[in-house]
C-alpha cells in the first residue's frame, strides 16, 4: 500500500472514514486553523508546514511559544504520536527540515530590519496608535520626506524630520495644511514608547531582502523560515504591525502568477487576532484588499486563532481551507463562536456540528478543505496526523547550531547606518530648503550625475562594459565584490523609492499609500 504522504500534488492533514488532504495548487487559497487553547492548534500548524516543506514550498511561521522551533530537530517518536500514527494506518518516521531563524531582536535568530519609508504612513500610524489628526500630519511629513528627497531608514529620522516640520510650520501651512506643535509632540512622544519597546532594533539597515524567504534546501524541500516572536508578543502591536507590513511587501514586489501548481510561500499568522484588534476602517480595507489580491501572487496566507469571531467576516468569506479543532462553550459569546464556526462549513449529513465542534479531543479537528474548482468539501471529523519533527521547543544549543549553518549567516548581522535625513537635516539645522528654488539645472546635473555614477561603477564592476574588470572573468576581487554590494545596495535604495512612489499614485497606497 502506498504510503499517505507521497499523494501527488496533496499534503495529508489526518484522517477521516479516509484520508484528507490538502489540495497543493489551492494552497494559495489561503485558510483558517482555529480552536481553544491546548486543542491542538500548534500541532496542526506543524503538520501542515512539514508538509509544504516536502512539497518544496518555503514557509513562513511565527513561534509566538517557542514550540515550532522543533521544526529544525529529529522527531522523538512519543507515545502519543507513534499511537496516532497507527490509529490512521501510518508509519511513523521521525525526521527534520530545513529552518531559518529569525528575530526582530536578533537574539534568536538573523535580524529582521525594514526602513520607515518602507513601513508607509499608515501602519506607521498604526504602530504609532496615532488618532485622525496625527495620522494627517504624519502623512504630511513622509510627503515631505518624498519631495525632499530625505531617506526615512530609522526611527533617528523621522524623529528629526518631525523636528524639522515643527521648526518650518509656519512656511508649512499654505501648502500641506496646519501643523500644530501640539501635533507633532504628541508623535514624538508615541516614537519614544516604540523605541522603549526595542522598535529601533527593527528600523535599520540592511533591509530584509524578502527573496531570502522563498529559498529551497539542497534536496528541493522548502525552507521553513521561524520567526522567533516570544519577545515580540510583549508589544503585540509591533507583532501585528510587522506581519501585515510583510504581507504588503510581498504584495508589492512579487510578480503576478496566477494559479500556480503550488504556493510561492505560505505565511502562518499565528494570533490573528491582534491584527484585527481595533483597527481603523482605512487599515481594514487594506487588510480585506491585501488578503483577497495576494493569492494571484502564488502567496499562501493562514490565519491562527482561538476563536473563529477574531476574523472579520469580510476577511473570514476569503480563507477556503478550515481545520476547526474544539471550542468551549461556557459563555454567551462561546456559544455564539461554536454557532458561528458551525455555519461556516458545508454540512456533513453524517452529525451536527455545532454539537460536535464542543466534543472534539486533542489532536482532533474539524477539517474542510477545497476540492475540485475550489469548492469546499463536505465537513470531516478528522484525527491530525502526527508531525514527524520534534513537537516543542529546542535547547539554545541547537539553536545556536542551525543559526550557525544557515546560508544567510553574515549577511544581516552588521547594522549599517548611511547617511538619511538624519544627517542632511543637522547639516541645515533647521533651515527651510525649498526644492522648488533649487535651480532646474543643478537639480537635473545632481540627478544625472549619481545615475551616471551607478551607470559607470556598475559598468566597470558588474562587468556591464567593455574590457572591465567584471568581463572575462570568473571570479572578481574582494575590493570589486565590496563595490558590486555598494552599487546593488544604492541602486535598490533608488529603485525601490521611485518604484514605491509610482506605487502609492497607482494604488491609491494599498498600505504605504497617504489619503
Amino acid at each position: 500500500m502506498a504510503d499517505p504522504r507521497t499523494e501527488p500534488g496533496k499534503i495529508l492533514v489526518g484522517k477521516a472514514e479516509s484520508y484528507e488532504y490538502l489540495t497543493l495548487a489551492l494552497g494559495n487559497r489561503h485558510g483558517l486553523v482555529t480552536g481553544a487553547t491546548g486543542t491542538g492548534k500548534t500541532v496542526t500548524l506543524q503538520t501542515l508546514a512539514e508538509g509544504f516543506s516536502n512539497a518544496g514550498v518555503p514557509v513562513f511561521a511565527a513561534d509566538v511559544k517557542g514550540d515550532l522551533a522543533g521544526l529544525a530537530a529529529q522527531g522523538d517518536s512519543k507515545p502519543p504520536f507513534l499511537k496516532r500514527a497507527q490509529e490512521i494506518g501510518l508509519e511513523y518516521y521521525a525526521d527534520r527540515f530545513p529552518v531559518v531563524f529569525w528575530d526582530l531582536f536578533g537574539e534568536q535568530g538573523h535580524p529582521v530590519r525594514a526602513t520607515i519609508s518602507e513601513m508607509g504612513p499608515l501602519l506607521t500610524a498604526r504602530l504609532l496608535e496615532l488618532n485622525d489628526v496625527q495620522e494627517g500630519v504624519l502623512n504630511i511629513v513622509f510627503r515631505i520626506a518624498d519631495e525632499h528627497g530625505l531617506l526615512l531608514l530609522d526611527l533617528k529620522d523621522l524623529r528629526q524630520l518631525l523636528q524639522y516640520v515643527a521648526d518650518n510650520a509656519a512656511k508649512l501651512t499654505t501648502q500641506y495644511g496646519n501643523v500644530a506643535p501640539a501635533t507633532i509632540g504628541a508623535i514624538q512622544r508615541a516614537l519614544l514608547v516604540l523605541e522603549n519597546q526595542g522598535a529601533a532594533n527593527f528600523f535599520a539597515e540592511p533591509a530584509l531582502d524578502l527573496n531570502d524567504f522563498l529559498r529551497v534546501d539542497r534536496e528541493g524541500r522548502g525552507i521553513v523560515n521561524i520567526l522567533a516572536a516570544d519577545r515580540l508578543m510583549r508589544s503585540p502591536r509591533l507583532y501585528a504591525t510587522f506581519l501585515l507590513w510583510m504581507l504588503s511587501e510581498l504584495f508589492e514586489t512579487l510578480p503576478e502568477v496566477g494559479d500556480p501548481q503550488k504556493p510561492k510561500l505560505v505565511f502562518f499568522f499565528d494570533e490573528a487576532h491582534l491584527l484585527f484588534d481595533n483597527a481603523p476602517k482605512a487599515l481594514m480595507d487594506a487588510i480585506e484588499q491585501v488578503v483577497r489580491l495576494i493569492r494571484s501572487k502564488g502567496v499562501g496566507v493562514y490565519f491562527v486563532t482561538q476563536n473563529p469571531l477574531d476574523v472579520p467576516e469580510t476577511v473570514l468569506g476569503q480563507l477556503g481551507n478550515r481545520v476547526q479543532h474544539a471550542l468551549r462553550a461556557f459563555t454567551p459569546r462561546d456559544q455564539r463562536a461554536v454557532r458561528a464556526a458551525a455555519e461556516t462549513f458545508r454540512q456533513n449529513p453524517k452529525f451536527d456540528t455545532a454539537t460536535v465542534i464542543t466534543q472534539l479531543a486533542v489532536g482532533e479537528a474539524l477539517v474542510s478543505m477545497l476540492e475540485g474548482k475550489g469548492t469546499p468539501q463536505i465537513v470531516q471529523r478528522t484525527l491530525i496526523a502526527p508531525p514527524s519533527s520534534r513537537v516543542g521547543p529546542i535547547t539554545p544549543q541547537e539553536r545556536a547550531a542551525v543559526m550557525g549553518a544557515s546560508a544567510l549567516k553574515g549577511k544581516y548581522d552588521t547594522l549599517v547606518d548611511r547617511e538619511s535625513a538624519f544627517e542632511v537635516l543637522k547639516a541645515r539645522a533647521g533651515r527651510w530648503v525649498d526644492p522648488a528654488d533649487k535651480p532646474a539645472t543643478e537639480a537635473d546635473a545632481s540627478a544625472g550625475g549619481i545615475f551616471d555614477k551607478i551607470k559607470d561603477v556598475a559598468g566597470d564592476y558588474l562587468g556591464g562594459n567593455d574590457g572591465g574588470p567584471g568581463k572575462g572573468r570568473s571570479r572578481m576581487s574582494a575590493t570589486e565584490m565590496a563595490m558590486r554590494s555598494a552599487v546593488q545596495s544604492v541602486a535598490r535604495t533608488v529603485g525601490t523609492q521611485i518604484a514605491r512612489a509610482v506605487l502609492r499614485g497607482a494604488l491609491g497606497g494599498i498600505l504605504g499609500g497617504r489619503r
